[in-house]
């Protein structure tokens, strides 16, 4: 059978046609991929300053050390990574070297990022190729001396960083490993929630076991069932890192800004899997005791609570659900560290406001008309009562960080 030459042509011009709306979808979709990949690892936080371009970076990061920037990732060949290629960008997330073998500070959680795939490090990449290039100059590095000399940060890579990408546990599911992936990588929680040692390093033995921060703590996430999520359900987790609060906490400070802009756009599927692997792990059962109720400090705060307090939190420190926390059981109130809960009640708190919650519920500001020992002594009464316990709260705790807020 004979075919024009017309119509073969036409064949493979169809052909070609389809090839280039296959690769025009491929493209489109390792963006999206990338862009979602992006959010999971709350980009956004450190490179991302409120109200200005995304991703042009300047945002302040405190540390024990001093101030570092978070760098402009947006294509810009000045002043970006527009001079950049995909090898350079690897080296960053899993090695901790950026362009030029420039090493960069924990604060950039390579340490983290450093199990993430390759392929999902290309999802990514792709994506920030399609981003606005910003000619924005960042000067990342702004700790003073010593610590501002690079060459110290191989003698920190050697205590504190292993390299390579995550291996899946053969003996967990599918799901519980896909939580492991995003909580021990891309989602980077133990750079918060993982105490550190001297030089800043994460000490891995208390793993996600709460750490002070910027004048919070980033709690306990483990299943301890006394400081930790042990008495969370999944549902109650999935519920929290989607719309920022549930019967036992309203998100605050650095968590109320990684929901808003990172976790409650997670799919529902990633939610389970990082609830699954959080909740897997059993912890021992906390044998702490509550402080006598008859002691000074416990008698003051119960009369202050009463006062104040009572009115949202009810005077069995239930709260009310989806409106006020409870306070009976809650891992916060339970922490060894009462600094969340100290700044709470100086400077008030709104929970962010989420797509699923737009009206997010707030707690007024006591610190015009609570001293530092009455506020001392009420979180010494709630660390301590409806069978919470903890250690006792300082007037002189409650001092410093009034000061540090009034700076």
């Amino acid at each position: 059978m004979k075919i024009s030459l017309s119509l073969c042509f036409g064949l493979i011009g169809l052909s070609l046609n389809a090839a280039h709306a296959a690769s025009g979808a491929d493209s489109y979709n390792m963006v999206e991929k990338g862009r979602y990949l992006a959010t999971v690892g709350d980009c956004a936080a450190c490179h991302t300053v409120a109200g200005k371009q995304p991703f042009a970076g300047g945002v302040p990061i405190e540390t024990p050390f001093g101030t570092l920037l978070g760098a402009n990732i947006t294509p810009d060949p000045e002043t970006g990574i527009g001079r950049w290629n995909f090898e350079d960008f690897q080296n960053t997330m899993s090695a901790g070297h950026a362009r030029g073998g420039k090493r960069l500070y924990g604060a950039m959680p390579f340490t983290a990022y450093t199990k993430v795939s390759q392929a999902d490090n290309q999802a990514i990449w792709a994506y920030l190729q399609t981003l606005q290039p910003v000619n924005h100059p960042v000067e990342s590095n702004q700790l003073p001396f010593p610590f501002n000399v690079r060459t110290s940060l191989i003698g920190w890579n050697l205590l504190n960083f292993t390299q390579g990408e995550f291996k899946a546990h053969p003996n967990k599911s599918e799901q519980w490993n896909r939580g492991a992936y995003i909580v021990e990588g891309l989602g980077h929680c133990g750079t918060c929630h993982t105490p550190k040692n001297l030089i800043g390093g994460d000490k891995n033995d208390e793993f996600l076991a709460g750490a002070n921060l910027q004048g919070w703590v980033a709690p306990d996430i483990t299943a301890n069932a006394h400081t930790g999520i042990g008495k969370w359900t999944n549902e109650e987790l999935i519920q929290y890192l989607k719309t920022g609060a549930n019967r036992f906490d309203i998100a605050s400070g650095p968590m109320a800004e990684e929901i808003e802009k990172s976790s409650q756009h997670w799919s529902d599927e990633d939610l389970m899997a990082v609830a699954v692997y959080l909740k897997g792990e059993e912890q021992p059962t906390s044998s702490a005791k509550p402080l006598a109720a008859d002691s000074a400090a416990m008698v003051a705060g119960k009369a202050v609570y009463a006062d104040r307090c009572a009115a949202c939190h009810i005077g069995s420190g239930e709260g009310i659900t989806h409106l006020f926390p409870k306070l009976a059981g809650a891992p916060l109130v339970n922490s060894s560290d009462a600094t969340s809960l100290i700044h709470v009640v100086l400077a008030g708190n709104r929970a962010g406001a989420t797509d699923a919650t737009p009206t997010a519920p707030a707690m007024p500001s006591f610190a015009w008309n609570l001293s530092d020992e009455n506020i001392a002594d009420v979180l010494t009464y709630i660390r301590n009562t409806w069978g919470n316990a903890a250690p006792a709260v300082s007037s002189s705790d409650v001092k410093s960080l009034r000061a540090d807020l009034a700076e």
